[in-house]
């Protein structure tokens, strides 16, 4: 089973930025995309950014394009979201994903994933 790290998080005030980190660690060899979800109380988690699984393309949801930026370190078992200009709207649990074999992109539904991190809190103060 691959274990999600995450860290960042916290609390801004709008307009603000925050990064988020998560690195993978157990058998991640397969094919397989990382990217990031975000659930808010007990709606359901919806897709924010990811990677296809060849790591060549980038995905996201409508509501943060242009504001997020999801990237990958060297080791490509780590990525990273930039959130910049930060709404009330973007207040949620933010969770790491890892998929085998599959694209996580712009209306992937939570039952692809097949890890996921702790979740990290980020609240958006106006």
């Amino acid at each position: 089973q691959v274990q999600l790290v995450e860290s960042g998080g916290g609390w801004v005030q709008v307009g603000g930025s925050l990064n988020l980190t998560c690195s993978a660690s157990g058998p991640t060899e397969r094919s397989h995309a990382m990217g990031w979800f975000r659930q808010v109380s007990e709606k359901e988690r919806e897709f924010v950014a990811g990677f296809s699984w060849s790591g060549g393309s980038t995905y996201y949801s409508t509501s943060v394009k242009g504001r997020f930026t999801i990237s990958r370190g060297n080791a490509k078992d780590t990525v990273y979201l930039q959130m910049h200009n930060l709404k009330p709207e973007d207040t949620a649990v933010y969770y790491c994903a890892f998929a085998l074999g599959t694209d996580l992109y712009y209306g992937t539904t939570p039952d692809r994933v097949d890890s996921w991190g702790q979740g990290t809190q980020v609240t958006v103060s106006s």
